[in-house]
């Protein structure tokens, strides 16, 4: 049951930000391997980004890759905060009746590696849908893809089961760093907020206050790795279905760092944060809610 009240819980949260997810994956697409000034700017904020998309590809553009989104959501966040569910239940992120930092961040990233790995296949399709977009604001290798099952059959039959799996080198770092940041402030800042009193100990505000806290640490630790994963997963491949621009993680983040700079491993954090934000604060505050109603129910 953890497992599917945190994949619920995941996914009403996506219905929300998955426009927010769009912009962020243009965003970090644009100018990809190029200097300042080079490249023409078709999305300059976050903003310009929404009302660009919607003007051009329409309403419906926004809501780009939502069926893989939400299949992502379900079985990648259902494991990975049903895993941790289930770690904190068993006692394991306490020290003498206290939440450990160093516990917890261990716990949130086990959790987020296995998370990442199972879903990996299904996000690789979401980029590729995201980025597609009308030629005159096109960013990154632009896949002909007609929706997610046909995404995936021709990816399998280009590539094999192995291709599928393109892009889980940058994956697994994104959300094992993601999910360490978000689940160790989640539980500290609970702690915290519930030490100090500010509100009544079952309110979901306690929650809520938990998750604002938590959004801005899980954008500042994951956005590079964010961008890298969205251009691994984003690249064009040869025939054997290797990368024509990155060779892996590595090769991926010292290239973007050393053709854009420090800048362009935090291209998009203003749509990284209004959509990771929202979608932080979102899917554990609906997460610790489910738990505790399913929790009286019983």
């Amino acid at each position: 049951m953890d497992f599917v009240l945190s994949g619920v819980a995941a996914c009403g949260a996506c219905l929300f930000t998955n426009p927010l997810e769009v912009v962020k994956t243009r965003m970090q697409l644009q100018g990809e391997l190029k200097s300042r000034g080079s490249y023409s700017v078709h999305y300059r904020n976050v903003f310009h980004a929404f009302y660009t998309i919607g003007k051009v590809d329409g309403l419906l553009g926004l809501q780009k890759g939502l069926v893989p989104a939400l299949y992502y959501q379900f079985f990648m966040n259902g494991v990975r905060l049903g895993s941790y569910a289930i770690i904190e239940s068993s006692g394991y992120i306490h020290t003498n009746g206290r939440v450990s930092g160093l516990k917890t961040t261990l716990a949130g990233a086990v959790a987020g590696v296995v998370g990442a790995v199972m879903g990996s296949p299904i996000y690789l399709v979401k980029t590729h849908l995201q980025s597609q977009s009308t030629s005159s604001i096109a960013v990154g290798h632009q896949y002909q893809h007609q929706g997610m099952m046909h995404a995936l059959s021709v990816i399998y039959r280009q590539h094999g089961i192995v291709g599928l799996w393109r892009g889980s080198s940058a994956a697994v770092p994104r959300v094992s760093v993601g999910s360490a940041a978000q689940l160790s402030t989640f539980s500290s800042s609970k702690e915290l907020v519930t030490d100090l009193q500010v509100f009544p100990e079952d309110s979901w505000m306690v929650a809520l206050s938990a998750g604002m806290i938590s959004s801005v640490v899980v954008v500042l630790a994951m956005t590079p790795f964010d961008v890298v994963s969205t251009r691994l997963y984003n690249q064009p491949v040869d025939h054997l279905g290797k990368g024509q621009l990155y060779k892996g993680f590595t090769d991926c983040f010292s290239k973007t760092l050393k053709k854009e700079g420090l800048a362009g491993l935090y291209k998009g954090l203003g749509a990284s944060y209004f959509r990771l934000g929202p979608h932080t604060i979102l899917s554990l505050f609906f997460w610790d809610e489910l738990r505790k109603l399913y929790r009286k129910v019983r």
